[in-house]
Parts: structure tokens; sequence; C-alpha cells
């Protein structure tokens, strides 16, 4: 159906206007974003399948002009060069945000910011939040990438990252392509060689976070570190 064929309360336009931007579902808000669909495929059945293509919101946001680009509908520039701009000024929001007030005056901001980086990476890649002294964001570091179920992490060019950022403090995270979040024996163990090494240079670990699409761990919270 097309959007000028709903009835006009219906319209994601009005209803944005009428209601404000929360009363929408995501599909009404990417459709608003796309303006129109193709032949036989309105622009909300079209946001609808873009959202299931790429597992939600979160998902979408990772997306890159190539995955755009094979999804029937966003293959012209025009679309796909509008959406990604969009979704780019989103993940540099969420940075500003966190670079401007204290990490942890938001965690599940610090987790969202992880999640939109890392989650849905078909390997795994491990990463740093480079904090200063009120800890706030210096600059997200990807540091090691590896297969899917396993990544080498050397200490010695985390502390020397650390360093050359001039760091007060940091939080680790990597993701789980396999889905779950709950850190491994091996995973526990690498925080603690980590924050040792650290420690030599009076930097310290904060936490270190674990996401995977549709979910995030801070072992902080559960009581890891």
């Amino acid at each position: 159906m097309r959007l000028k064929d709903l009835p006009p309360d219906a319209q994601p336009r009005e209803k944005l206007l009428a209601r404000g931007a929360g009363a929408l579902a995501d599909s009404e808000l990417l459709a608003l974003l796309l303006r129109t669909g193709t032949a036989g495929n309105g622009v909300l059945q079209m946001a609808s399948q873009l959202l299931d293509e790429f597992g939600g919101i979160a998902g979408l946001l990772h997306a890159d002009v190539d995955d755009l680009k094979r999804f029937k509908g966003l293959g012209g520039p025009a679309k796909r060069t509008q959406l990604i701009a969009v979704l780019e000024l989103a993940r540099r929001a969420m940075a500003q945000q966190l670079r401007q007030r204290e990490v942890f005056g938001s965690p599940e901001a610090v987790k969202n910011y992880l999640q939109l980086h890392l989650a849905h990476r078909p390997h795994e890649v491990f990463a740093a939040l480079f904090l200063d002294a009120q800890n706030r964001l210096i600059a997200m570091d990807e540091l090691f990438r590896g297969t899917l179920t396993q990544t080498s992490v050397y200490p010695r060019e985390v502390v020397l990252r650390a360093l050359h950022r001039q760091a007060a403090s940091v939080v680790l995270a990597h993701n789980h392509p396999s889905g779950a979040v709950q850190p491994s024996r091996a995973d526990e163990a690498l925080t603690h060689t980590l924050k040792a090494a650290l420690a030599l240079v009076d930097v310290r670990v904060l936490d270190h976070v674990i996401v995977a699409p549709g979910g995030a761990l801070s072992m902080a919270e559960a009581g890891l570190m």
C-alpha cells in the first residue's frame, strides 16, 4: 500500500507531526526516510523488509554502502547515500554524547554504542574505549580482529595504544558473533591479564563489555572484574 492510500491519521508524516516521532514504529520512521518504494512494493513494506534483512535498527546502523546496494530497491545511489548519511549521523551523535559526559553516567549508552559498532560483525573484534580523567571518551580503537571463534590480543599493543591516547582508564570490549554474551574463561583470563598490564602504567580497566546482536553484558556489572 502506498503512503497516500493510508487514512490521514495513519500516514507516518502526519502521525509524526501530530503525536511526535516516538509514536512511530521503526518501519514508519524508515519509510519517511526512504519516501518511495518500488513497483509492486510500497515504501512501508520495503522499510519492513529492510529491517528484517538487517536484523532491525541496530543491524541497519552497522550496514555499509555495499550491504545496502545488495538490497532490492536501494540499487540507485540516491537512497543509499541518504540512508548511509543518516546512519553515520546517528553514530557520531552517540560518540559525541560519550565525549561530552562521564561514560559511566550512562552505562546503557556505552552498551548501545558498542553494540552499534561491534555487534553485527561476522568475526570477533577486540576494541577499547580510551577515557580521560573525567571518564569521558577520548577515542574508540579497534585493536584486533580474529575468526568466528577467537582473536589474538596482545597486552603490549593495548598498553602502547593507551599511552598514545594519554588515557586515564579504558573500557575493553569485544563481540561474540555466536550471539551469546556470557564471557568464557578465556575472556575472564584476558581481562585480568590486561588489567595487570595496564596497571603498570597507571591506566585502570573499568569494564569489559561483550556484545552480540540483541544483547550486551558488562563484566563489571556481573561482578567478574
